[in-house]
């Protein structure tokens, strides 16, 4: 019995890195789209968003089907509420990706105001973020987990630097206005991205310790 639980919990984990790798894709397409000024990527965005959807299905039935056909100890409990926790953040990052990607398209045949330097840095930052959250709770890693959550202050960092450039140019030429008012937006879907990924990290580490910085000791 206990095998059939590991081998399932195995497929689960599989699920959880093909569903964070989607999500990661999403967030590179959008960034490009935004970058290259391609709105082709811009779909592709949501694409990927939804394969995210499917995959979070699947996980939700493998989860009650482990609830309802194994039995599962405290320890395995936290790890399937993990799981159900983490693809709610990851549904929730590829959903923000296509809001960028929606802005990208609409500011694809616009001149940009200034060049993006900070943007594209927080974009790498938040999929960098993603991807070590999935692998901190796949390999139950609580080190990775912490830094995940660490580095939430580097995105935080960056967006306000966009957000004082960004008034700057308004304050320079009015004109510019509502370009940076989309650009803001797009800095400030990244730092929700940074944000989720922070969510699974904590997650991650409630799976392994039974403590949540928002929820009593289990």
């Amino acid at each position: 019995m206990r095998n059939r639980f590991d081998k399932e919990l195995a497929s689960l984990h599989d699920l959880l890195i093909e569903m964070g790798t989607l999500s990661q894709q999403a967030i590179e397409s959008a960034k490009d789209a935004l970058l290259e000024q391609d709105v082709e990527k811009a779909a592709r965005t949501h694409e990927f968003e939804r394969e995210v959807d499917e995959r979070e299905k699947e996980v939700e039935r493998r989860c009650l089907k482990l609830l309802l056909q194994q039995q599962p100890v405290a320890s395995d409990l936290r790890i399937i509420s993990t799981a159900l926790k983490i693809i709610t953040d990851l549904e929730r990052i590829a959903d923000q990706a296509c809001d960028i990607a929606e802005l990208a398209t609409y500011m694809a045949g616009q001149k940009y105001i200034k060049k993006l330097v900070d943007i594209p840095l927080m974009a790498d930052a938040a999929i960098k973020m993603v991807k070590e959250s999935i692998d901190a709770f796949v390999a139950r890693d609580i080190d990775l987990a912490q830094r995940v959550i660490a580095c939430d202050d580097t995105v935080d960092s960056l967006f306000d630097q966009v957000k004082n450039d960004l008034i700057a140019l308004i304050r320079e030429d009015a004109a510019n206005g509502e370009q940076a008012m989309d650009l803001l937006m797009v800095s400030k879907y990244l730092e929700r991205i940074g944000d989720h990924a922070t969510n699974v990290a904590e997650w991650v580490v409630f799976s392994i310790t039974g403590q949540h910085k928002n929820e009593r000791v289990l």
